[in-house]
């Protein structure tokens, strides 16, 4: 049975202070649809250390990750469970978004099942904590990459799943237009969460344009939002995806609220997060995101993935289907048909980006999310 590590956590957030989110809220809404593999799903809050068969961390001599994660037969992944478009946790304990559809990637790929998971809902300040003690496995937490967090923090990053920005979200009727820039918010009160690199960000670009600003932070996102709509703010701040899921969702019918600049004025790759020094567990989260994006530039789905593997388009195709002698996936203990497994459970990197970009008004179409094909940065590495 697992249950909170809150004064564990408390204890080892001091070891992660510097490290507190990057343009990461917290909101308390997401868009997207529930995958096929939901259900199965389902998020509990950070769990104390597991003991005798449900060991989390692997006191054996070898100390392997993924030896510990096979034999405990599922995989506990960190997400938020609140935030927009990556994960929230539903009612019934189900957990949707994208990072969620991630760590079922991972599962399908370790397991074949994609339901062989047990989410842990963190805050930012418990997220790098948790990982640290053992308490989960990976974290897929919208979390940005960042030379401290892979340094002096000691832990590592797999692929960039989603590229991020910070921007400003105002209301239409304080004049501000999608083309409105920095400069523009001079003299507002920008509301910001505490205790993130939000907050510099924003001071930053508003020194950079030469403007002031009235900045003030606030504990969550829920609270930036409610003073946003009340008018207390005239500016909030946070990555852009959280604003267009707020906006999405949360947008009063009396008012009208932009999003800009067009071009963020940070940068927020955001990727999973695993235990330093975890090369064959990081070598499995790093392929399955891969895996994904190699489909996508194929043209392989959930719906053809069967026919693709009997029929393959070519020699990597095969490779990454498991349907050669010369795929890689034994080589990483897993089995030949992992990536097929987690293409046909939860699907390829654009059909889960769609998933829950869509109902938020955002699309890869044109973005620096699109595949490297069509002027994007989603790169993947050659299955071979």
């Amino acid at each position: 049975m697992l249950v909170p590590v809150t004064r564990l956590l408390v204890a080892l957030a001091a070891a992660a202070w510097a490290v507190s989110a990057c343009g990461d809220p917290d909101p308390r809404d997401a868009a997207g649809t529930e995958s096929a593999s939901t259900a199965a799903s389902q998020t509990t809050e950070a769990p104390e250390p597991a003991t005798a068969a449900g060991d989390i961390v692997d006191d054996s001599a070898e100390g392997d990750l993924l030896h510990t994660v096979q034999g405990r037969g599922r995989l506990v992944c960190g997400v938020s469970g609140t935030r927009v478009i990556f994960s929230e946790t539903r009612p019934d304990g189900s957990v949707v978004g994208v990072d969620a559809d991630f760590c079922r990637v991972v599962a399908a790929a370790v397991f074949g099942d994609a339901g062989a998971v047990e989410f842990v809902s963190l805050t930012t300040g418990e997220r790098f904590a948790a990982l640290q003690s053992g308490h989960i496995d990976v974290l897929f937490r919208s979390t940005t990459w960042t030379q401290s967090r892979d340094t002096a923090v000691g832990l590592d990053f797999g692929p960039v799943i989603y590229y991020d920005g910070q921007q400003l979200m105002a209301r239409a009727a304080d004049r501000y237009t999608i083309s409105s820039e920095v400069a523009d918010i001079a003299g507002a009160v920008v509301c910001a969460l505490a205790g993130t690199t939000t907050e510099q960000n924003v001071s930053d670009a508003a020194d950079a344009a030469g403007i002031d600003i009235t900045l003030t932070t606030l504990e969550d996102f829920d609270a930036i939002i409610e003073n946003f709509i009340a008018g207390a703010c005239d500016v909030a701040t946070a990555d852009g995806s959280a604003l267009a899921g707020r906006k999405a969702k949360q947008q009063p019918d009396d008012q009208e609220w932009v999003i800009f600049p067009a071009t963020p004025f940070s940068k927020e790759p955001l990727a999973p997060v695993y235990p330093q020094n975890q090369s064959r567990f990081g070598d499995v989260v790093n392929w399955a995101v891969y895996a994904t994006i190699i489909a996508d530039e194929k043209g392989i789905t959930q719906a053809n993935v069967d026919a693709m593997a009997a029929d393959p388009p070519d020699a990597e195709a095969a490779r990454l289907l498991g349907a050669s002698d010369d795929e890689q996936q034994s080589n990483m203990g897993l089995a030949p048909d992992a990536f097929h497994q987690a293409i046909s459970q939860v699907g390829n990197y654009g059909e889960i980006l769609a998933r829950h970009l869509g109902p938020a008004g955002l699309t890869r179409a044109g973005s620096i999310n699109a595949s490297w094909r069509d002027g994007g940065l989603i790169y993947a590495p050659p299955a071979r």
